[in-house]
């Protein structure tokens, strides 16, 4: 089976770098648009099913890409990251960075937010639970802090190694069909328009 992990086009709040957590904030003129270029490269693929975070700026990327029927599970939503909601990172970094720093390793937890641990485990028990049925490409379509925890645990790379994964980027991993193979990393961040190398997290 073959990952193919999109995340959400730019957001109202991404535009301004502030942490959205589980916040329900709708897609950007410009996250509307790089959704829409990303839609023939999925097309071309073609999924044999999708699944989506409930939230509004991944379910209109899900429907821009060409996969309105995505199913939405709550289980696929952004950690959350608690007292930070809403607040830029800029402020963030200014009152503590090590926190911020920790936090984007894997290693911290915001005031109030979601341990990363907990994260990891929901998110790949969906999609432990959705390879269990046959499909040769698995879309799903998603935050980039849920691709950032599926490379950690699919594919052993620590968040702290991972930049943030680009707006309407598309990342695709390949889950080995034998026991004692690995499974690989195939693309990352790929973006039919143009490079992203400072994508907001």
């Amino acid at each position: 089976m073959r990952l193919l992990l999109v995340r959400h086009g730019q957001s109202e709040w991404n535009a301004t770098h502030r942490l959205q957590g589980q916040a329900d904030i709708a897609l950007s003129a410009i996250g509307r648009d790089q959704a829409d270029a990303l839609r023939s490269t999925i097309d071309e693929i073609g999924p044999c099913r999708a699944i989506s975070s409930d939230l509004k700026r991944v379910r209109d990327t899900a429907t821009r890409i060409g996969a309105p029927d995505a199913v939405p599970s709550m289980r696929l939503r952004e950690i959350d990251v608690g007292d930070w909601t809403g607040r830029t990172t800029s402020d963030i970094i200014a009152e503590d960075e090590n926190a911020y720093l920790a936090w984007r390793a894997g290693t911290g937890t915001p005031p109030g937010g979601e341990p990363w641990s907990d994260f990891a485990d929901r998110v790949c028990a969906v999609i432990k639970q959705e390879a269990e049925a046959p499909c040769a490409n698995l879309l799903v379509v998603c935050h980039g802090g849920v691709i950032r925890g599926i490379l950690q645990r699919f594919l052993n790379l620590q968040p702290a190694s991972i930049i943030p994964v680009a707006p309407a980027s598309l990342t695709a991993i390949r889950l080995a069909n034998d026991a004692g193979k690995p499974n690989r990393l195939e693309l990352f961040n790929y973006r039919p328009i143009s490079l992203d190398f400072e994508a907001p997290d």
